[in-house]
């Protein structure tokens, strides 16, 4: 007894009443203690106060699994990060199977290794090819096919049900890929987990930016970006280390289900992290937002500051409830269709570039065209991805200091010199095998397709999940987000599913092509894309007010002042900004006037 009462003391000192005291032990230890009539009394009068305190505990503590502040964010962000890791897996892990004796023995129809079609005929080579092609690229179909509902699933049902949802149907798909024994199963599967994909990635950037502090945008975005090039990496090390259990099926059966086991840990974890605030907002749950917001900013937040990140949080979902996929195609002054092209033209642009061709068909490559073996096709596969990784996370420290521009031109420039050097390479290589010269092109050709994810994985792999978000309004955020992730995916499908048949038909001209699209990108960045980093949403409003057409709006952001600086400090007013902006026009009215009287 004596113990228990000394606990209690102990435990009273967290609270500043008797009262508080009281009520919090008494349901604690009921059985112990009987409480007297004047504390009774005492206890009664802050009764309101307690529950609050109550409420708050469960809130943080059970509900949140005793996370909160910088704790909590972090753990949103794994979960945030596992998912990009699975969708990098998913990309990467058919690649080093299509090769494999227990694989082509069931799939014989999507083999498209010399040895299986030796001495067919162009059209039949062709047709092999393209059921190759689809088989594959039904994955990217079926995340596009994810992506389009979930703006009225994840509104509907909140983020943390969406990416709950859509990593069980993940599960399905796997299952269904896994379990194969016919090539119609396996298509369904692979439509299945890109289903879920779809559904996933277009929410969980959305939930993880909702919940952590803006000035931290950009970095946590090539956070993503980098764990999702870690799942590609771990794919093709997988596919490796499995590669010498062939001919047992388990060498391409195991790498397909292993992605039931991370999607297993986000449908184990996501329900126990915070909804997004914003979300609770959207559907009137105020009470509910407010202690969210608490636990994410930790115990030392004011109850001001949670008031002013509210108030904020309240007038942005209140704009965006406005908004409707009618409101995309309007050109108002806020230039609603001009801002929704440019993001829809950067998510293409990023699957346009050609890095797919590689993530998903580097150890037939390496295989079919380099002549390598396949044990050595899939260690230096797995040696790329690794590369990739690391050039991924190069970006998470650049992005916030050489800003946006800087990256997409920077990258497509590499990108497009390196296929240059593919196509030739690749050239020589096929016209001079088995001597020395084809074997030397063949090792440039290996080195470049490290190049190219070099440059692709510093200047565009995050890209198109940062600026899309920055440059639309919050009015039509939803609608214009949903359209630019189809976009990615939809041309993630086309470029997976020709590289096959292009290489078939065409050979290193393929490369060719990229080398000519990724050139191309250079100048449609530099003329017509703004710059966003350190903007906020409001200055890119005012950016685009001032724009006239689509060939100044480039002009018109560099020449406006930055609200604030690079760690979020605030660097110009609002009024000085406007300030600034009459006096330009000032001096270009007195200059055109004294050309005139000249």
């Amino acid at each position: 007894m004596q113990k228990a009462q000394s606990s209690l003391r102990g435990v009273g000192l967290l609270f500043g009443s008797s009262s508080c005291r009281f009520f919090f032990l008494a349901s604690l230890y009921g059985p112990i203690i009987e409480p007297t009539e004047d504390l009774q009394g005492k206890a009664h009068e802050e009764n309101t106060v307690l529950h609050t305190y109550a409420s708050t505990a469960v809130m943080g503590t059970k509900q949140f699994l005793g996370l909160n502040g910088s704790r909590l964010q972090v753990a949103i962000g794994i979960i945030a990060g596992l998912d990009f890791l699975l969708f990098g897996y998913d990309q990467g892990v058919t690649g080093g199977l299509l090769t494999l004796e227990s694989f082509v023995k069931y799939f014989p129809t999507i083999d498209t290794t010399d040895a299986h079609m030796y001495g067919w005929s162009a059209a039949e080579k062709s047709s092999q090819s393209t059921r190759q092609g689809i088989t594959v690229a039904a994955y990217n179909l079926g995340c596009f096919a994810g992506s389009i509902p979930t703006i009225w699933i994840g509104n509907r049902i909140g983020r943390r049900k969406a990416i709950f949802l859509g990593s069980f149907i993940m599960c399905i798909g796997a299952i269904l890929q896994c379990t194969s024994y016919g090539l119609a199963q396996l298509v369904v599967g692979r439509l299945v987990t890109g289903f879920g994909n779809g559904i996933n990635t277009s929410t969980v950037p959305t939930w993880q930016s909702e919940c952590c502090r803006s000035h931290r945008r950009g970095q946590m975005v090539m956070i993503e970006g980098a764990m999702a090039t870690c799942g590609v990496t771990i794919s093709y090390w997988v596919d490796f280390g499995l590669m010498f259990a062939d001919p047992n099926e388990v060498a391409w059966r195991f790498p397909i289900a292993l992605q039931i086991v991370f999607a297993a840990i986000i449908l184990a974890f996501v329900m126990f992290l915070p909804e997004s605030p914003r979300w609770l907002v959207l559907k009137g749950r105020e009470d509910e937002a407010r202690e969210v917001l608490k636990s994410l900013m930790g115990d030392h937040t004011t109850e001001q500051f949670v008031d002013v990140e509210f108030t904020n949080i309240k007038a942005t979902v209140l704009e965006m409830s406005k908004g409707s996929f009618r409101d995309m195609f309007t050109m108002n002054e806020d230039r609603h269709f001009h801002r929704t092209i440019l993001a829809y033209v950067n998510q293409m642009f990023q699957q346009i570039s050609g890095i797919n061709l590689i993530t998903y068909y580097i150890p037939t490559l390496l295989e079919n065209q380099i002549g390598l073996t396949s044990t050595m096709s899939r260690l230096i596969s797995a040696c790329n991805g690794t590369e990739y990784f690391m050039a991924s996370v190069v970006a998470i420290f650049t992005i916030e200091k050489f800003g946006r521009r800087t990256h997409m031109i920077f990258g497509s420039i590499g990108m497009s010199l390196s296929m240059v050097v593919l196509a030739i390479s690749n050239r020589i290589c096929t016209s001079n095998t088995g001597n020395e010269i084809g074997t030397k092109a063949g090792i440039i050709q290996t080195v470049f397709l490290f190049v190219f994810n070099t440059f692709f994985g510093i200047g565009w792999l995050g890209m198109t999940w940062l600026y899309p978000a920055e440059i639309v309004p919050l009015k039509i955020r939803a609608p214009a987000n949903a359209l630019s992730t189809s976009s990615n995916w939809i041309w993630n499908f086309m470029v997976v599913m020709i590289t096959p048949i292009a290489f078939n038909n065409i050979g290193y001209k393929t490369y060719v092509v990229f080398a000519i699209i990724n050139a191309l990108i250079v100048p449609f960045v530099y003329f017509f894309f703004p710059e966003t980093t350190s903007r906020s949403l409001e200055e890119m409003d005012r950016i685009f007010r001032k724009t006239t057409t689509v060939f100044n709006v480039v002009t018109v952001a560099r020449e406006e002042l930055h609200a604030y600086g690079p760690k979020g400090e605030l660097l110009y007013t609002l009024e000085e900004i406007e300030d600034n902006s009459d006096n330009m026009k000032s001096a270009g009215s007195d200059s055109r006037d004294q050309v005139s009287c000249v």
